[in-house]
């Protein structure tokens, strides 16, 4: 593993259009608001194996398949191939092409087959059959990035860690407390001012309401309770 690979970069100053300080104040009010908002909704696929399961590693597969791949997709593929195998053990058992027709039709389903049995087979081996609990031990395995790492600490083993994915980037940015590019940039911006307290909820809450009202393209900025918190960084049109 590359050892650069487990660290960020730290925060710039320009990712702070207003200041780290108000930033802060902004997730402060921001975060409880959201949180009332999709209360009641649907949670994640990953989030719901790992409450269903207590899993680490149900959650590290499951998490890889979720890549570019729909949530109801992602929920119903992992529940196949867990039925078939859920240990590191009898998945490296599976050749790649069975468990590329259990987890089809989800996106890059024949990349994420091979990974899967690699990081199964390491973990097997090199671990002793259990999920390593450290960032940089998640990313020495096959198929893993910071994402999946990220979410395996805060879902699997409830430690902390915050997992930008393309709707926590999207929902950060847009606030406007932050600007930046890539997933990475915007973990290391949160890290610096997201209270603690909410780092293992936050992937949860802005993933659902970046799919119920901060959505990609005309977001329901009519009924969003964090509007007059928000810039509307990038919005063209909203409902």
């Amino acid at each position: 593993m590359n050892d650069a690979a487990s660290k960020l970069q730290d925060p710039r100053p320009e990712w702070f259009p207003c200041g780290k300080r108000a930033a802060t104040a902004t997730l402060r009010r921001v975060v409880p608001a959201v949180r009332k908002a999709v209360r009641g909704e649907r949670a994640p696929s990953v989030t719901e194996i790992a409450q269903q399961s207590r899993s680490p590693f149900k959650v590290l597969v499951s998490t890889v398949i979720s890549a570019r791949t729909k949530d109801e997709v992602t929920g119903e593929a992992a529940r196949r191939l867990f039925a078939k195998a859920s240990t590191p053990r009898t998945l490296q058992a599976l050749s790649a092409k069975r468990i590329e027709e259990l987890i089809y039709p989800a996106g890059f389903y024949r990349t994420k087959a091979k990974a899967i049995r690699a990081l199964s087979a390491k973990i097997a081996g090199e671990f002793g059959g259990r999920v390593p609990d450290t960032m940089e031990g998640l990313l020495a395995l096959p198929g893993v990035g910071r994402k999946t790492a990220n979410l395996v600490l805060t879902l699997g083993f409830a430690l902390p860690g915050i997992c930008v994915d393309t709707h926590v980037h999207r929902v950060a940015n847009r606030l406007g407390i932050i600007r930046t590019k890539a997933p990475a940039e915007t973990e290391a911006c949160l890290r610096a001012t997201l209270p603690k307290r909410h780092w293992l909820e936050i992937n949860d809450l802005l993933v659902t309401f970046g799919k119920s009202i901060c959505a990609p393209v005309s977001p329901r900025c009519s009924i969003c309770p964090i509007a007059r918190s928000c810039a509307r960084a990038g919005v063209a049109r909203s409902r």
